[in-house]
């Protein structure tokens, strides 16, 4: 995508997000993984497309927040999330070889990239490769200066002026630090060109001066790849899930940002979701490809004390500025530099600390996370998410319909032995046949009264009353006694509706004792004219 189509996505949103949206420190824009993702969902098909695309993502992000779909951003996991930036940030930086090596390169997936990469590596420019190696060492150097602190930091004896003033500067040139190695390199691809000397590295070239010309976005147009009118059918057909996928992941980022700067507070996905769907639909007016909020910037904008979403005013009034005044300069920047910064800033999305936690707490959620990690790298980004999506609802699913059921044997007040059953969740068809045939298996094997704790049981269906009618008339058939515990009056109304046999409900525990003696006493009677099970006597 050309430069200048992110400099047209940086101006209208931030102003827009200023009245509509709900976090001081999120910078409406361009992303690394928005840009990324449009780049896989164009595939090469021209500008038209990715304007057509920031204005049909916004408008699913409008519909979906007024419809108080924000939920759906609930069903990503930590791991799938942190597997998915993982994976972004890798393809990130392989896309960015290209223009540090200044090589030729195609394909849009981590693997794709890297082929083509070995393929075209014998090609590469050694001023580009040298500029852009020494442009990312600076600026991981750089980056460390905003942590050095000069004076002691005892609340009683504090730094003294002179060297707040110096930490204050060190902060300063590790927050500026891209706009320093641009500003610098650009110096340097003016100072080759204006004295006819052989510029040894790519410069980005000419930028058009002025700002986009408001209209419209495109619904038909010419497909650059092809070179073939098509209507709006065509385009959206050519963009396929990914015109779906994209609101979502830009919502994640957004969300995600929300949730780190605020510091515990609530964070609403629905405010969000209509914030950034009009931004991005005012943004396609503009020439301007999707957009959310970034990372980096709002970390920056953080850090300087943004109290405000007021912010943003300052953001997009220095974009209208460059734009207007400031875009003949942008043609003696080298593209290493810039490829350098980006591969800088994305080389920290890499999330390789979270798996030592997660490895500690829940073993299992790795598994969503890794193979999110790896689809992401091998298939394109939306098919990606979409399997770590997908492995999450099947994670949901399976626990749903396998819940764990403790087992224990006790002895109520009067002496009479029982077996204690309890559910950890609530009774639903995917689970209650499982239910059911455990209670059954050491009802059987133990031969003694039954009782099911349904404390956690906070909800059931037509599905789990019928099985519910089953098992008492199973119960009731061996003789067997079967209690139900602290039963919600509302699942007692669901599972009434079947008029189960000998449906026993009881909330307090002394209760119990009478039961199991009244019951013991008719079962016992029962042993002598039928072939149930033993049970115990009642104790003398």
């Amino acid at each position: 995508m050309t430069s200048f189509y992110g400099l047209y996505g940086s101006f209208l949103g931030c102003i827009m997000y200023i009245f509509i949206g709900s976090c001081k420190d999120v910078p409406m824009g361009p992303t690394a993984i928005v840009s990324l993702l449009t780049y896989q969902v164009v595939k090469g098909a021209g500008p038209a497309y990715a304007t057509l695309l920031c204005f049909l993502s916004g408008v699913i992000q409008l519909i979906m927040g007024i419809s108080g779909l924000g939920i759906i951003i609930d069903f990503v996991s930590g791991p799938v999330s942190s597997g998915f930036t993982s994976a972004v940030a890798l393809i990130i930086i392989s896309s960015q070889i290209k223009d540090l090596l200044a090589i030729k390169t195609s394909g849009t997936t981590f693997v794709q990239m890297w082929i083509s990469i070995f393929k075209d590596i014998e090609h590469t420019h050694m001023g580009d490769a040298v500029l852009g190696g020494a442009c990312i060492i600076i600026l991981l150097h750089m980056r460390l200066l905003g942590n050095v602190k000069i004076g002691p930091e005892d609340e009683d004896e504090g730094p003294t002026r002179i060297q707040k003033l110096i930490n204050s500067s060190l902060w300063l040139i590790s927050t500026a630090r891209n706009a320093i190695i641009v500003l610098l390199s650009g110096l340097l691809g003016f100072y080759f060109t204006k004295n006819s000397l052989n510029v040894p590295f790519n410069l980005i070239g000419h930028i058009p001066p002025g700002l986009p010309e408001v209209s419209f976005p495109p619904f038909s147009g010419v497909n650059i790849r092809t070179n073939q009118t098509v209507d709006f059918i065509d385009m959206v057909s050519d963009m396929g899930s990914g015109v779906v996928v994209l609101p979502l992941v830009a919502l994640l980022e957004n969300i995600a940002i929300c949730k780190t700067f605020a510091h515990g507070k609530p964070v609403d996905s629905t405010q969000e979701l209509i914030a950034i769907g009009l931004c991005n639909i005012g943004n396609s007016f503009v020439c301007s490809f999707p957009g959310s909020g970034s990372l980096s910037r709002s970390a920056v904008n953080n850090a300087s004390g943004v109290r405000t979403p007021l912010g943003g005013l300052y953001t997009g009034v220095l974009v209208i500025l460059a734009l207007l005044f400031f875009t003949p300069y942008f043609y003696f920047i080298p593209k290493a530099a810039l490829a350098a910064v980006i591969v800088a800033a994305v080389i920290f999305m890499v999330e390789v600390d979270v798996v030592k936690p997660i490895y500690r707490s829940k073993k299992s959620d790795l598994i969503p996370g890794l193979s999110t990690f790896g689809a992401c790298l091998i298939l394109p980004l939306e098919i990606g998410i979409l399997v770590g999506i997908g492995l999450n609802l099947i994670s949901i699913l399976y626990h749903a319909a396998r819940p764990k059921i403790s087992m224990e044997i006790h002895n109520s007040r009067a002496g009479i032995e029982y077996l204690l059953l309890t559910p950890d969740r609530c009774l639903i068809f995917p689970s209650v046949a499982y239910v059911r045939n455990l209670v059954t298996k050491h009802s059987i094997k133990q031969g003694i009264p039954v009782v099911i704790d349904c404390s956690h049981i906070y909800g059931a269906d037509f599905t789990a009353a019928k099985v519910i009618e089953v098992l008492t008339e199973d119960f009731s058939k061996r003789g067997q006694p079967l209690f139900f515990y602290n039963l919600k009056p509302s699942v007692v109304a669901v599972f009434e509706g079947v008029q189960p046999t000998d449906f026993v409900v009881y909330y307090d525990k002394h209760d119990l004792d009478h039961l199991l003696r009244s019951k013991m006493v008719a079962s016992q009677d029962a042993c002598f004219k039928t072939s149930t099970p033993k049970l115990p006597r009642l104790p003398r």
